[in-house]
C-alpha cells in the first residue's frame, strides 16, 4: 500500500487542492510565455511548463509517495480546464467578495511562508502588490468557477449506509483498505504575561521622543533600524506598501490612510505593541509608509510567577480539585480557545484533529509521548505578536496509525465512498461534455493514452 486505485484518488484530490486551495505562485507567475501550448480546451490553455510544475507539486505534497507521468498530469489538468470552460457556459457566477476573500487568504498564506509581502513580490517577479493581486484574482476566479461547477454536477449525490458497507468490503476484498494516520486532539490553558502600566508608559514616552527627533530632521529609517522590534526592519527599514485589502492589522492600515505625506503619527497601540508611523507616498489606493514598533518588556520575575501559577493549576487538575475545562474558564487568557474547553483547532483543516506526522517538529516532540488524558508541563511560548506566555497542553484524544475499520472510521470511510461516487459522476459528465467541446492537443502529447476520449477517436 498505497495501491493504484488509492493513489489515483489521492492524486485527484491533490490536483484539486492545487487549483482550488492555495494555488502555487508558480502556476500564475507566468510573466513570459516562452514554452509551448500542450492543449486547448474551449478558450482555456495548458502550457507545457504547467505539466512539470504540477507534477513536482503533487510529488512534494505527497512527500514522494505519488509519482505521476506527464500524460496522467496532462489529463488531470485538462479535466480542470473542461470544468472551467463549462462553468462559463452554464452561467456559473462568482461574486467579487468571494474572489477577494480567496485572494486575501492566498496573500496571507504566501506572506506567512516568506515573512512579508515584499519578499513574495520580489521572489516571483511582480511589480507591486497590485500586480500580484491582479494575477491572483484571475486564478482564484477560475478556481471558484471549477469548484462551483463540480458542486453543481454533484449536488444531489449522496451515499447510503449500504453503499458505504459495499465500498468498504470492496476495498477489503482487494486488499486496498487505506491506512489512516495517527491523529490527536489537544486542548490548552494559556497564561499570558502582561507588561505593567509603567512599562507601557515608558514605551509611549520613548516613541514620542523619537517622533520629535524625526520631526526635527532625524532619519526615520535609521531610528527604525536602531529602535524597532519589527524583525523585517533590517530588510526594509520599516517601510511597507499598504492597501485597504493588505494583510496588515486593522490599526496599521487605518493609520496609513489617516496621515498626510510626511506626517509622523502619535504612538498607537496594536496587538504587537506600540507604533509610530510616517507616510511617504500616496499612489491611488496605495500608501507607502514606515513604522517603528516597540514592544513592552516583561521582567523575568513576572515570567517566573506566571510559570508557578501554571504549575499550581496543573496540580489542582491532577488532584481533582477542578476539571481541565473548569480550569480553562477560570484561568486561561487565550481568546480563541477559552470558550470551547481549550480545544485547539487545526488551522489547516478547521477541525480539531491533527495528523501527528504532519505537525511542527518542536510541537510534535512536546506532545508525541502523551497518552490520552495526560498533560505537558508548563512551557514558555511567544505569540506572533511577541506576547509572552506560559501554557500547558492536554491530550484529549489520540488514535494510532491503523488500517481502516468500518466501525471506528465510519465517517472517514463514508467520506471516501462519497468522494468516489462524486468522481464517477464527474467522469460520466466529462465523457459527455468532451464530445461537444473544442479540444486541440499539441503534437508533443498526441502519443499519450488517456482514460477519456480527449482525442475524440471514433472507435473509442
Amino acid at each position: 500500500m498505497p495501491h493504484r486505485t488509492i493513489i489515483l484518488k489521492y492524486t485527484k484530490l491533490l490536483v484539486l487542492t492545487l487549483f482550488i486551495g492555495f494555488t502555487s505562485l508558480h502556476t500564475f507567475a507566468q510573466k513570459v510565455k516562452i514554452d509551448g501550448v500542450a492543449v486547448v480546451i474551449g478558450k482555456n490553455i495548458v502550457l507545457d511548463s504547467d505539466i512539470e510544475k504540477f507534477k513536482q507539486e503533487v510529488e512534494l505534497r505527497s512527500e514522494g509517495k505519488i509519482k505521476i507521468s506527464d500524460c496522467e498530469m496532462l489529463e488531470e489538468l485538462m479535466q480542470q480546464k473542461l470544468l472551467a470552460h463549462h462553468a462559463i457556459i452554464d452561467s456559473v457566477t462568482v461574486s467579487d467578495a468571494e474572489i477577494s476573500s480567496r485572494v486575501d487568504r492566498s496573500i496571507q498564506f504566501f506572506t506567512q511562508q516568506y515573512g512579508n509581502i515584499e519578499k513574495v513580490i520580489k521572489a516571483y517577479g511582480f511589480n507591486d502588490l497590485d500586480d500580484l493581486k491582479k494575477e491572483l484574482t484571475t486564478v482564484q476566479k477560475e478556481n471558484l468557477l471549477i469548484e462551483k461547477e463540480q458542486q453543481k454536477i454533484t449536488e444531489k449525490i449522496d451515499v447510503t449506509p449500504e453503499e458505504v458497507r459495499l465500498y468498504y468490503n470492496g476495498l477489503k476484498e482487494k486488499g486496498e483498505l487505506p491506512q489512516f494516520p495517527a491523529e490527536i486532539e489537544l486542548a490548552q490553558i494559556v497564561i499570558k504575561a502582561k507588561p505593567t502600566e509603567e512599562e507601557n508608559n515608558r514605551i509611549v514616552a520613548k516613541l514620542n521622543e523619537i517622533k520629535k527627533q524625526i520631526e526635527e530632521g532625524s532619519s526615520f529609517r535609521m531610528k527604525a533600524i536602531i529602535n524597532s522590534d519589527d524583525p523585517g526592519v533590517t530588510n526594509n527599514g520599516g517601510k511597507y506598501t499598504v492597501t485597504k485589502e493588505s494583510n496588515f492589522i486593522k490599526e496599521f492600515k487605518e493609520m496609513a490612510f489617516t496621515l498626510d505625506i510626511g506626517e509622523v503619527s502619535k504612538p498607537f497601540k496594536s496587538e504587537f505593541g506600540y507604533h509610530i508611523m510616517q507616510l511617504h507616498e500616496i499612489k491611488g489606493n496605495t500608501r507607502i509608509a514606515s513604522h517603528i514598533l516597540m514592544q513592552p518588556e516583561v521582567p523575568e520575575e513576572k515570567l517566573q510567577k506566571i510559570k508557578e501559577k501554571a504549575e499550581k493549576i496543573i496540580l489542582e487538575i491532577r488532584e481533582g480539585k477542578l476539571t481541565f475545562e473548569e480550569a480553562v474558564k477560570k484561568y486561561s487568557n487565550d481568546d480563541e480557545t477559552k470558550n470551547n474547553g481549550g480545544l485547539i483547532v487545526n488551522p489547516s483543516t478547521g477541525e480539531s484533529k491533527f495528523d501527528l506526522t504532519r505537525m511542527d517538529p518542536a510541537f510534535y516532540a512536546r506532545v508525541n509521548d502523551l497518552k490520552k488524558g495526560e498533560m505537558t508541563e508548563p512551557f514558555y511560548d511567544e505569540a506572533r505578536s511577541g506576547e509572552k506566555m506560559f501554557k500547558f497542553i492536554l491530550m484529549k484524544n489520540r488514535t494510532d496509525t491503523h488500517t481502516a475499520d468500518i466501525i471506528e472510521d465510519y465517517v472517514k470511510i463514508q467520506q471516501l465512498a462519497l468522494q468516489k461516487k462524486k468522481e464517477e459522476t464527474i467522469t460520466k459528465w466529462s465523457k459527455e461534455k468532451i464530445k461537444d467541446t473544442y479540444i486541440k492537443i499539441g503534437e508533443g502529447h498526441n502519443k499519450c493514452t488517456f482514460k477519456k476520449n480527449w482525442k475524440k477517436e471514433v472507435n473509442k
